[in-house]
């Protein structure tokens, strides 16, 4: 896959500083916070808009290439022959080339999605398509309460956006060899677990065992894209919804909720928690 990015010198920014009047019990001051930048980004695919989403510009390649596999639109990185990412008065497009039978593939199933921040199952054409069946997800990992604990309360320093605005979500992985190995942040808890699939796959390393993170509630199209990473357990601040939970049984996930660094609560398939 070819990569081409946005030229050095690009007005685009992940944050900005914004004046605020900060009030408190002893009175209010003016005063300044960081916050993050929202920007729709145009997911394009051999030409033709698949999706615009509202996002944090920053790690846009692995956006790009994290959201065609969790929609299905590829099934493998190598499928994308060419991606681009290029700033334009309205937004920035990242536009991808596809091999000819994914080509094809997708010209058959076409569908133009426009997707805000809050939106889950943005644009899906049919009741079908918004229950797919999840893939099943590997066996064989086991993870303790204790590394679970560990790795919530190691989460926020490498959450560096989030720290330095309070207002973007992140996704992580974390291995059970050495700890977070990459994590993504954004404004969209959706774009930030495709940011992190795509900088996974994009990578010419091998993905070790290891555990998904959210700082995000467990919805079901969450539980649907790491079950498409391959993901065996995941692990969330906030608690699922009834259908996650359904979602993360019939895709063999184990879910983990409600997830503080003193305690959670397991969902589905506790037997990979120790």
């Amino acid at each position: 896959m070819t990569l081409r990015q946005i030229q050095p010198g690009s007005s685009i920014s992940v944050s900005r500083s914004a004046p605020v009047l900060r009030v408190g019990r002893h009175g209010a001051a003016q005063d300044r916070r960081e916050v993050p930048e929202e920007t729709p980004v145009a997911l394009v695919h051999d030409g033709s808009t698949t999706a615009v989403m509202m996002a944090t510009p920053a790690d846009l390649e692995d956006f790009a290439l994290g959201f065609s596999l969790t929609e299905g639109i590829i099934a493998d990185a190598s499928e994308i022959e060419s991606l681009e990412v290029v700033e334009t008065e309205l937004g920035i497009e990242a536009r991808m080339w596809l091999s000819r039978p994914r080509s094809e593939i997708l010209a058959g199933r076409r569908r133009y999605l426009a997707g805000p921040t809050g939106c889950g199952l943005c644009g899906i054409d049919s009741l079908g398509e918004a229950m797919r069946a999840s893939p099943k997800a590997p066996e064989g990992l086991h993870i303790s309460s204790t590394d679970i604990g560990a790795a919530l309360e190691a989460l926020p320093e490498h959450q560096t956006l989030g720290a330095a605005t309070r207002a973007v979500h992140a996704a992580a992985w974390w291995a059970i060899s050495g700890g977070f190995t990459c994590l993504r942040e954004d404004v969209g808890r959706h774009n930030a677990l495709d940011k992190l699939v795509g900088a996974l796959a994009g990578s010419d390393k091998p993905r070790p065992d290891g555990a998904l993170f959210l700082t995000s509630r467990i919805s079901v199209e969450m539980v649907q894209k790491a079950s498409v990473m391959g993901a065996q357990v995941l692990v969330a601040v906030s608690a699922p919804t009834a259908l996650a939970i359904r979602t993360a049984e019939q895709a063999a996930i184990t879910l983990v909720g409600v997830a503080r660094r003193d305690g959670f609560e397991v969902f589905t398939r506790p037997d990979r928690v120790s």
